[in-house]
């Protein structure tokens, strides 16, 4: 195998855990509370544990051999997902997931890190691609096949099974090369986090379209996952629809998701970024406004279409933008500080569209946020179509350096 299918492998296995485990803890939690406050607290777990995160670990990131570190967090999230069925009581648990979104927080920029140094840049859309599709896929299968253990035996046991592809991910990144500094690295002292802030704030002041476009991105993001908090609340009281209505749409959604991984793994080589960018943010605000303004189950569908086939148009264009445009030495940095931003403004986005919904129709809080994003996703279009920012979109251009 190819390093590029070992990491596709990697990954693709604990991605197919994680959406496992995302519905067994759901119900888990569901079964030992009864609460489904208790359940949606998970939503706000994970942007809460990235604000204790992510100022610091980039330093980490950037100073280390990063597939050492991917290997630890891998094991580390093993041992405790593999403890969560012997909990009992919702505040231990809570802790314990906590602990896992602080990994789990950690182990992203890692990963974007070992990404960039390993895979060749004429070959970053290709990767980003398939691992799109692989994300697309788990998103299908993953939810469907917990559906399949849950009749057959209890949630710990698909957890359990979330905890095993952790250590499967852990084997095969064994495997790989390590990307070892080229000079030793003092060992991180505070001043250094000082100085790591500024070095990013200078690299974001020099290249400020570079920050516009990965900004835009992340608010495009966050406004994403404040409306998916709300998904299931909207389509029941504002459209009408029923939990199998909904089941339904899920799958329909992640089908079109598999599609669109599809397509653009099979034409990756064809599709500029600026076209991925494009039509990804086009099609994906127009999902989320039909999404928004739907009143039948045939709309939705329509919009959900949208966001499954083009989401993976989008990330793929994404990533592989600011990996072309960041300097591979200063990425963990970059994704983790900016990353901080983000979960905040997760947070607050979170909050402000359930908190509006109980003050308004939740209806007039989910379209205006849709046509929030709309506006944001035509800025960044506007802004990649700008023709004077050709270089930063030419995929074979040398990756930047910093001092």
């Amino acid at each position: 195998m190819t390093r590029a299918s070992i990491l596709l492998a990697s990954f693709g296995v604990s991605q197919f855990g994680d959406f496992i485990y995302l519905v067994a803890i759901n119900v888990y939690l569901y079964q030992l509370t009864g609460s489904a406050a208790a359940v949606a607290g998970l939503w706000i777990i994970g942007p809460i544990a990235a604000l204790f995160m992510k100022f610091w670990a980039g330093s980490v990131i950037d100073r280390v051999d990063v597939r050492r570190w991917l290997i630890g967090t891998d094991i580390v999230r093993a041992v405790l997902v593999a403890l969560l069925p012997l909990l009992s009581t919702l505040p231990l648990i809570y802790l314990m997931l906590f602990a896992l979104a602080l990994v789990k927080a950690f182990f992203e920029p890692a990963a974007t890190t070992y990404l960039t140094q390993v895979v060749p840049e004429t070959g970053r859309k290709s990767f980003n691609a398939y691992r799109s599709l692989i994300t697309s896929s788990a998103f299908l299968i993953g939810p469907a096949l917990a559906g399949l253990l849950l009749l057959v035996a209890t949630p710990g046991v698909a957890i359990w099974i979330n905890a095993m592809s952790f250590l499967v991910s852990g084997l095969l990144l064994l495997t790989l090369p390590s990307v070892p500094r080229t000079s030793a690295v003092p060992r991180l002292q505070l001043a250094d986090l000082a100085t790591d802030w500024r070095t990013v704030s200078r690299f974001s002041r020099t290249e400020r379209f570079v920050s516009l476009i990965y900004i835009l991105g992340l608010l495009t993001m966050s406004l994403a996952l404040a409306l998916d908090a709300q998904e299931v609340v909207f389509l029941q009281t504002a459209v009408g629809l029923t939990t199998t209505d909904y089941g339904l749409l899920i799958s329909i959604t992640g089908i079109g998701s598999v599609f669109g991984g599809l397509t653009v793994a099979r034409f990756a080589n064809r599709l500029s970024l600026k076209t991925l960018l494009v039509s990804g943010y086009l099609f994906v605000a127009l999902g989320y406004l039909i999404y928004a303004t739907a009143d039948s189950f045939l709309i939705v569908t329509i919009g959900f279409l949208l966001l499954g086939f083009f989401n993976a148009f989008a990330g793929t264009g994404f990533l592989t933008f600011y990996q072309n445009n960041v300097p591979g030495e200063l990425i963990g940095r970059f994704t983790s500080l900016y990353g901080l931003g983000q979960s905040v403004v997760q947070i607050v986005f979170i909050l402000a569209i359930g908190f509006t919904g109980d003050l308004f129709p939740l209806r007039f809080s989910i379209v205006s946020a849709a046509v929030l994003l709309a506006v944001l996703s035509l800025v960044l279009m506007v802004s990649v179509l700008r023709p004077n920012k050709r270089a930063f979109f030419h995929e074979d251009q040398t990756t930047k350096q910093i001092s």
